[in-house]
C-alpha cells in the first residue's frame, strides 16, 4: 500500500478528517477528533494503529512488518512498515480495527454528534 491509498481507505470512513498536527512530517486521521492512524512522510511509509493489549502482542509476534507504536503507547498502538510487502487486505482490517476501537472509545452523545450512533 502507498500512502495514496492509505489516505483514501481512510477518508472513505465516516466523520474522518486528516491533518498534519505535528508538522509536515506526519499525516493523521482522526475519527470524532480522536486519532486512529499516523503516517510518516518522511523516510519509510509507517503507519501507527491503535490495537487492543492481546492484538498488539499477536501482531508484534507473527507479523515481520508489525512493531510496537514509535512514539506512542506501546500497549495501544503498533507500527506498521509498508514499505516491505504486505498483505494489503489485512492492513485494511487493522485500519478498521483502530478505527472502531476509538468509536467504541466515545461517549453516547459524542457518538450522535458525529453520526457514529448506528
Amino acid at each position: 500500500m502507498n500512502i495514496e491509498e492509505i489516505r483514501d481507505y481512510c477518508l472513505s470512513k465516516k466523520s474522518v478528517t486528516e491533518g498534519m498536527p505535528f508538522g509536515d512530517d506526519t499525516l493523521v486521521f482522526k475519527v470524532a477528533g480522536k486519532m486512529f492512524l499516523l503516517a510518516s512522510m518522511d523516510g519509510p511509509l509507517t503507519i501507527n494503529i491503535k490495537a487492543s493489549p492481546e492484538e498488539v502482542i499477536d501482531r508484534i509476534e507473527h507479523y515481520s512488518e508489525a512493531s510496537p507504536g514509535y512514539h506512542m503507547n506501546k500497549k495501544h498502538w503498533i507500527t506498521v512498515n509498508l514499505d516491505i510487502p504486505v498483505d494489503e487486505k489485512r492492513i485494511q482490517q487493522w485500519i478498521d480495527r483502530s478505527y472502531l476501537l476509538v468509536i467504541e472509545s466515545l461517549s453516547a452523545k459524542v457518538k450522535i454528534e458525529f453520526g457514529l450512533d448506528s
